[in-house]
């Protein structure tokens, strides 16, 4: 069986209609609209006198002069305008009067449909505002909004869409009863997402192939066919994500068919249903978009791809999972837009950021990140290798994967099909003349020993770590075999972080929280103190929240501490002494950071609910003062 995207000798990306179209300031208005309607009506002469909408209908043939005095007629009595007295009467085609019309004003005319308004961008303007104003948005290309309107020469109406906006207006002739029927099927969100993608053609939605990503930049191909309704159920759920700015998309297998989901601010969101019957025919689509073996449905699978959405490329990595009900597919998307390289960007306080700064300007030893999957612990390494970058530093990064890729940084792909390792990739670097290293995750004993190795023979090495908190990295250090008096020498430090949804500025309100949720906070005396939370808004999906900061513990080895490690003494003795110079743990400034007003404290709760650490906290007196001497 052939499929759209056959095997390509270049390397090359998939650029999505809707996402990358010709710039509308480069050509005229160019929607595919019913056959025989303008898209760009000649302007009437300067000086000339006005055409009148009936005119324009005998003068093309649509009706005789007598059938438009009879409508002329029938209009006084009914009030309705002389076109649609005709449409009613089934004179002429709605085509005909919206060409018709779009002759009249000189602007652009359109008659709606599925594949011309994108459900995605409904939220822009609001279903409440779409309706009082007579409009629905039909697709935003750069920063240029196209709507659909009843009145497109309305200048007040123009004005408020760029007020809610923030874009450029660009007005097309509508009728209003067509206009109606799109506010209510589209903007109050009963998106028939069915109709909406049986009904695309190629013209909708584009795609275009590229092969693998590590062979060279991107360039593009032919333009595939995109008619097929799995092919644009893919792209538009390829577009809401991109556009939505989320992280993953998850398409599982259920009893009832398929379940598309996708994460945004760390949470999993509903996406779409798609029709039961389709899972399989979705799942082979990602995989062939993803070089993955369609037909190997047993075993799990990895595969990777570079789209151009937007004009810039992000890159996909497609992983299939065998379940009971059959395959699971996420994507993870990994778009440069979204990662904040400045470390002030992140969300760090003043005081964690000076100390992690302070142990990232020695010229050699070892600074960790530490953190659960999903935490941002490469985004923190990223944003410090561009601030330590720059011609007099040779850096070298072994990742897997390589998820951005920075200038002046030379990264290294692992491929363990091939032997590549991170403990390999460690040896060869060490041989490059290398000022810094980077390691993705410190995951066996090799890797921790040759990144130790290194740190103590005068390199910078940054890496990450799996553990819960800060302290907790030395331990995790040692049970990998590395020595402690070895370890004492190379570590300079160490951050443990979890990412915080930040409340959405759009519906920000104050907000008391409860005596439980304060003393599990560990500032039951903070009673009365109004914190911020979202009241959910179409800006937010309704969650409250917009965005993720960081919430950082860190310590820097001090003397005592490095004596302390060289010693081998255990966890708690260590986490005491941090704590005596002055370490927060992650809870603690969490809550710092809700009283700055950047989250809720219940979310500070549940991003730190599962560290043993803070739960300990809660419950010691002196870890209430520090917090409460802090803010």
């Amino acid at each position: 069986m052939k499929f759209p995207f056959g095997n390509n000798p270049k390397n090359d990306a998939l650029p999505i209609s809707g996402i990358t179209p010709t710039p509308v300031s480069e050509t005229p208005f160019t929607a595919p609209i019913a056959p025989g309607v303008p898209t760009q009506p000649p302007a009437p002469p300067q000086g000339a006198k006005r055409v009148r909408v009936g005119d324009v209908l005998v003068q093309e043939g649509h009706v005789t002069r007598e059938q438009l005095e009879k409508a002329l007629a029938e209009q006084k009595g009914t009030g309705k305008m002389v076109g649609e007295a005709l449409v009613a009467q089934g004179v002429i085609s709605p085509t005909a009067l919206v060409r018709a019309l779009a002759r009249v004003m000189a602007v652009p005319g359109v008659v709606l449909r599925h594949g011309l308004v994108d459900p995605v961008v409904m939220k822009l303007v609001g279903a409440e505002e779409c309706e009082r104003l007579k409009l629905i948005p039909m697709f935003k290309v750069g920063n240029t909004l196209t709507v659909a309107m009843s009145e497109p020469q309305s200048l007040p109406t123009i004005d408020r869409l760029k007020q809610l906006t923030n874009l450029s207006i660009r007005p097309v002739l509508a009728l209003e009863a067509n206009v109606v029927e799109y506010v209510n099927r589209y903007a109050r969100g009963d998106v028939d997402i069915d109709a909406f993608l049986t009904s695309l053609t190629e013209q909708d939605v584009e795609v275009v192939e590229r092969e693998s990503v590590d062979e060279g930049p991107a360039t593009d191909l032919d333009k595939m066919i995109a008619g097929n309704p799995i092919i644009n159920l893919v792209n538009i759920a390829l577009i809401t994500a991109v556009k939505d700015r989320a992280s993953d998309i998850h398409i599982e297998p259920d009893k009832k068919g398929t379940r598309i989901r996708y994460r945004l601010d760390g949470t999993l969101r509903s996406l779409m249903k798609p029709p039961p019957g389709m899972h399989a025919s979705i799942v082979s689509r990602v995989k062939v978009i993803g070089k993955m073996d369609i037909a190997e449905k047993r075993l799990p699978q990895e595969g990777r791809v570079r789209i151009i959405a937007e004009g810039r490329e992000i890159d996909l990595r497609v992983s299939s999972m065998p379940t009971l009900l059959g395959e699971k597919i996420v994507v993870r998307i990994l778009d440069k837009a979204n990662l904040k390289v400045r470390l002030e960007d992140l969300g760090f306080r003043d005081q964690p950021m000076h100390v992690f700064k302070r142990f990232l300007e020695q010229s050699h030893g070892m600074a960790l990140v530490t953190g659960p999957t999903g935490s941002g612990k490469t985004t923190t390494l990223y944003s410090a290798l561009d601030l330590l970058r720059g011609p007099e530093v040779n850096i070298l990064t072994v990742e897997d994967p390589v998820e951005y890729q920075l200038e002046m940084v030379n990264q290294i792909q692992v491929n363990d099909a091939i032997g590549l390792s991170f403990a390999r990739s460690l040896r060869s670097i060490l041989r490059q003349d290398p000022d810094i290293i980077m390691v993705g995750e410190i995951r066996d004993q090799d890797t921790a020993r040759v990144a130790t190795q290194a740190a103590l023979t005068g390199h910078l090495v940054l890496a990450t770590l799996h553990t819960n908190d800060a302290p907790g990295s030395v331990a995790r250090l040692v049970d990998m075999g590395i020595e402690p008096y070895l370890l004492s020498g190379a570590l300079n430090g160490a951050v443990a972080q979890r990412l915080a949804r930040t409340v959405c500025s759009a519906c920000a309100t104050k907000y008391y929280p409860s005596e439980q949720v304060l003393a599990d906070a560990g500032i039951a005396h903070e009673a009365g103190r109004a914190f911020r939370k979202g009241s959910g808004c179409p800006r937010c999906h309704d969650s409250g929240f917009q965005g993720r900061t960081g919430v950082y513990e860190v310590f820097e080895v001090s003397p005592e501490l490095r004596r302390m490690i060289h010693h081998g003494r255990p966890t708690h003795e260590l986490r005491g002494m941090m704590r005596k110079e002055g370490l927060l743990t992650l809870r603690e400034e969490g809550v710092l950071v809700a009283l700055d007003g950047r989250t809720s404290l219940e979310e500070i709760l549940r991003v730190t609910q599962n560290d043993d650490d803070e739960q300990q906290m809660n419950h010691d007196p002196q870890s209430a003062n520090e917090t409460r001497e802090a803010a």
